[in-house]
């Protein structure tokens, strides 16, 4: 049974914050680095990313977690696997490459393994493609609204070289996340449909971004209305949102797209909002109380969690959604 025939039965849940997972770790810079990498002379302590490689064990766990707490699909650690995202860090394509296939990799074994326990529950893998730290839409220096810290081109390129790895790597679905440009994301959806093109073969291809504010806006201006629009001249799986807000602040949005999506709908919010140390105190039980809200309204197919979010709160989720149907596309 593929994923849409899946999605059309009940809701599908998705994994939690792979960096607040990582960060229980207490990894120090050693743990970000391997043989290859021990002369680098940039810091690398933060690139989680690189984990996939230096610390397989660790991310192998995290997916492993988020699977044993009902998660159906998990997503690679590669939200920041792109040579624009890796420039900071002084690492090229050949790194990106090897990011990008092994995050994959290990991401499809412990889905392959789980899924042998349990062949009537599949277990899928979505190639996590996150917005890069550079945006088209706005311009970085205040003084100079006309600049632009990258092209479009550049952005589909490194979204190309990305979105292939993934694939080759195995996994099942590709998710462009936490989209807060969305001519960023316009360049990643040609990415991958020219990437479909090259290799003959399509790919579902789920689209989540983020309402920035209390306005209800992207940070690139768009309302979650004009963001569908944006959007929906693809043939996408799911379109939803992500990150940015706590549950009960996300849910008008979502049925701003419940009502006019011909999509599924998607929704991992935060952990309610960080607290003055950046931490995020909402309780499993209270997170899916208030998640609860979208499915008794049946606004969502996919459900998950975002930044400070783990397997206990997904547990809850997971258990909360399997009461209820899950949306009706229009």
């Amino acid at each position: 049974m593929n994923i849409r025939e899946i999605l059309n039965q009940r809701i599908l849940i998705l994994d939690g914050a792979m960096g607040t997972m990582i960060q229980r770790y207490k990894l120090e810079e050693e743990d970000f680095r391997n043989e290859a990498l021990k002369n680098h002379h940039k810091p690398l302590k933060g690139n989680n990313d690189l984990l996939s490689f230096t610390r397989p064990d660790v991310i192998k766990a995290i997916h492993r977690q988020y699977f044993d707490a009902g998660a159906d699909i998990i997503e690679t650690n590669t939200f920041s696997g792109t040579v624009i995202a890796q420039a900071d860090y002084d690492l090229g394509q050949d790194w990106v490459d090897m990011i990008n296939f092994e995050s994959a990799k290990i991401a499809r074994e412990v889905a392959d393994e789980v899924t042998a326990l349990n062949p009537a529950k599949p277990r899928f893998v979505a190639g996590a493609m996150g917005p890069t730290n550079r945006t088209l839409s706005i311009s970085p220096d205040v003084n100079d609204p006309g600049y632009r810290a990258v092209t479009f081109d550049e952005l589909v390129s490194a979204y190309k070289q990305q979105a292939r790895k993934l694939i080759e790597g195995g996994v099942d679905v590709i998710l462009i996340e936490t989209i807060f440009d969305t001519l960023n994301a316009k360049a990643a959806l040609f990415a991958v449909d020219e990437l479909f093109e090259e290799i003959g073969k399509q790919y579902p291809v789920m689209i989540s971004g983020t309402i920035t504010d209390a306005s209800g806006r992207t940070l690139s201006g768009q309302t979650t209305e004009a963001f569908l629009i944006s959007m929906q001249h693809m043939p996408l799986l799911s379109i939803g949102l992500n990150c940015a807000l706590g549950a009960s602040a996300l849910r008008p949005y979502l049925q701003v797209l419940d009502r006019n999506s011909p999509f599924f709908v998607s929704a991992y919010p935060n952990a309610g909002l960080p607290n003055e140390f950046g931490q995020y105190d909402e309780s499993p039980a209270a997170m899916a109380k208030q998640v609860e809200e979208y499915c008794k309204e049946g606004l969502v197919n996919i459900l998950g969690g975002c930044c400070g979010t783990t397997p206990d709160h997904i547990k809850a989720i997971a258990d909360m959604a399997a009461n209820y149907p899950p949306r009706k596309r229009p």
